[in-house]
């Protein structure tokens, strides 16, 4: 292989690389949520069975995950539309991903309580 033909994985990399799983992420949650949903209408019993299983510590994880994906995916797509879109935006693409690496942080830090804190109680108590 040619010498400079590499691609060396940097920041633009991972970028796309974690868009694009938190985009099956959040497809994945949304066909879950679709079929639980639909299971109110072929028995009610079946889905208060699969509701009362989401309400384990477990689950409030993975709702914290949830909320860590739909947030990236949403920022990151806003800075992939100013890279589009923008004259300036590739220019600035290093550093923009680094801001919504920033924000993302800033936001999911004051997503811990709300989020985790059902999940705490469940499993510590009050």
């Amino acid at each position: 292989m040619p010498a400079g033909t590499l691609y060396r994985g940097r920041e633009g990399m991972w970028s796309w690389v974690a868009h694009r799983v938190t985009g099956v992420t959040i497809f994945f949650f949304l066909f879950v949520h679709v079929v639980d949903t639909a299971l109110v209408r072929v028995s009610p019993e079946a889905y208060d069975d699969v509701v009362s299983t989401y309400k384990t510590p477990l689950v409030g994880l993975m709702e914290y995950g949830l909320v860590a994906a739909v947030l990236f995916h949403a920022l990151n797509g806003l800075r992939v539309i100013a890279v589009d879109f923008w004259s300036k935006g590739p220019r600035y693409q290093k550093q923009m991903l680094w801001s919504v690496v920033g924000v993302w942080l800033v936001l999911m830090l004051g997503a811990v309580y709300p989020v985790l804190g059902h999940a705490a109680r469940e499993l510590w108590g009050n």
